[in-house]
């Protein structure tokens, strides 16, 4: 195995924390859950990355999903290239905003009207106040584990960089804005008409990922969202689906095309930009119509519907649109590696566990596949980190947490995922179990 330096990217890191806060900005990336320390990166093309090191990587991040045909295709480089020519920000209205929302209308039948929105963060926050607005009520329903960004009222028992280090509400978070959260758990239904039944005519919205990925990998359970969706009809609850993740990557319509449910709301994020900085929140017309101009509910950015982020997500996601076949590649080299890491796992009668959907996958370090929050909790982490550890040294980059997904790519070759299987051997031999 070649011996890999990072010299350069721990001067890198070791200015940076000098400037800012841990380092980095994102708690993820400090590779702080995994003992090490973050890999900085140079460049990246396809499946692959390379540091400034000089260290190549079959690139396993993707920048945390958006990156589904790839680092830098080339039919985005060039749909930013001529939007750039044009101008980079207007903060005025164009008409790739109005076809950019009408491809999105088309891919989700609940969304009949969309606000564009610059992170998924502010799509979730801006989603709940205009539920909270429609509804008149002041109550939100949430999931243990599932994360929605940062916005206050969110971060309760929440997943992704908080879970990983160990801060499920976050301090600067006040009493007073998450009293009216309620906390279910995953895939329990019985928990949620318990909290229902106990705010009767309160609750606004119940919000989840339909595949949740901030504590891992953890597939919503088909029978678990058909109860949602009907419990949400029966007590004038809106249903919102955040696919940030999910959405454009599980499926064209994502989660919900893929279960065949309809939520009242979704969200979305940077794959509706191709990677850039975007986001998007959309519904029923009667409730986006309560938003301002056209309604009450206050919500406004000058940069929604940035010309470049507008011009790079149309291009991948009509790409996608026009070639279904893409999602047959994904889920291929999903399940390719999916069936070789639990042959692996079963060959060395390791105590760990694979979750698939489609091109997402974890692996978790707990015999049994979870379920829900406490389940994932129960994960052996220092096995994870050594794992992980190895999987860099051979030329592999993961997600620096025990709580986050492996995102593959149509650039992931037949060959990339056999050397995945082949390190991954190699190193959960070596370290993840120590005999």
């Amino acid at each position: 195995m070649q011996v890999r330096s990072y010299t350069q990217s721990g001067r890198a890191f070791a200015e940076a924390c000098r400037v800012i806060p841990g380092g980095v900005n994102s708690p993820v990336r400090a590779f702080r859950s995994v003992g090490g320390k973050p890999v900085f990166v140079s460049r990246a093309k396809g499946s692959r990355l390379w540091d400034i090191d000089g260290n190549e990587y079959i690139d396993c991040i993707g920048s945390w999903g958006p990156m589904v045909l790839g680092h830098a295709p080339e039919l985005v480089n060039e749909a930013i290239r001529a939007a750039a020519e044009q101008g980079v920000s207007y903060g005025l209205p164009t008409r790739q905003e109005t076809r950019m929302a009408e491809l999105l209308c088309a891919a989700y039948p609940c969304a009949e009207q969309v606000r564009m929105v610059n992170s998924g963060t502010e799509a979730t926050m801006s989603a709940i106040r205009a539920a909270r607005g429609f509804t008149g009520r002041d109550k939100i329903l949430k999931f243990e584990g599932c994360y929605h960004g940062h916005s206050d009222c969110l971060l309760v028992q929440a997943g992704s960089g908080a879970l990983t280090f160990g801060v499920p509400t976050s301090p600067g978070v006040p009493a007073d804005v998450v009293k009216n959260t309620l906390v279910a758990r995953y895939n329990d239904l019985a928990s949620v008409e318990a909290l229902a039944a106990a705010n009767p005519g309160q609750i606004a919205c119940i919000i989840l990922e339909p595949i949740a990925g901030n504590m891992g990998l953890v597939p919503g359970q088909a029978g678990f969202l058909r109860g949602l969706r009907e419990l949400c009809t029966r007590e004038g609850i809106l249903l919102i689906f955040d696919e940030v993740i999910s959405g454009f990557r599980a499926a064209f319509g994502g989660a919900a095309q893929l279960y065949g449910i309809q939520p009242d709301m979704v969200c979305f994020g940077k794959i509706i930009g191709a990677g850039l900085p975007v986001g998007a929140y959309a519904g029923r017309r009667e409730i986006m119509q309560c938003v301002s101009p056209a309604g009450p509910v206050y919500q406004a950015g000058t940069l929604a519907g940035n010309p470049l982020a507008m011009a790079a997500g149309y291009a991948l996601l009509t790409h996608l649109r026009d070639h279904p076949e893409v999602y047959d590649q994904l889920n291929a080299r999903g399940t390719q590696l999916a069936d070789g890491l639990r042959e692996i796992l079963a060959r060395r009668s390791i105590p760990a566990s694979v979750a698939q959907a489609g091109s997402l996958l974890t692996l978790f370090f707990t015999p049994d596949l979870p379920g829900h929050f406490e389940q994932v909790m129960t994960c052996d982490t220092d096995a994870f980190a050594r794992w992980h550890k190895a999987m860099l040294d051979a030329g592999v980059l993961l997600a620096p947490s025990q709580f986050e997904a492996i995102f593959l790519s149509a650039a992931h070759t037949a060959a990339d995922i056999d050397f995945m299987l082949d390190a991954a051997d190699t190193a959960l031999a070596k370290t993840a179990f120590p005999r």
